[in-house]
């Protein structure tokens, strides 16, 4: 491709993690300044970044790229995530910009 969403107005912020949260997954707020993994049909807040001694990095904002269930239109969705931790388009998740999409990842801005 050639151009770069990567930067766009990042917002990374700190959370304490539990036990099921990793880098590179979608996360939810589950009590005070603490995020997990999220379930099936749960509402995304960010992405995890980087997990290290119980504290997630957490994007809140800007441009990020996510696993996908399967390829995903480009342009506003409605996105949730699925059973296996991947999103995909939800009716009831919260809406996305998706600027790139490919049949396992897809750019979006938070």
């Amino acid at each position: 491709m050639n151009v770069n969403f990567n930067g766009y107005g990042e917002n990374v912020t700190t959370f304490i993690a539990d036990d099921s949260v990793s880098a590179g997954i979608p996360v939810k707020i589950t009590d005070n300044g603490t995020v997990s993994a999220c379930a099936t049909g749960d509402k995304f807040c960010g992405v995890c970044l980087d997990v290290r001694d119980g504290y997630a990095s957490v994007q809140l904002d800007g441009y990020v790229e996510v696993p996908a269930k399967t390829k995903i239109s480009v342009g506003y969705q409605t996105l949730g995530v699925g059973a296996d931790g991947k999103i995909e388009t939800s009716g009831t998740g919260r809406e996305y910009l998706v600027v790139e999409s490919t049949a396992t990842t897809a750019g979006i801005i938070l």
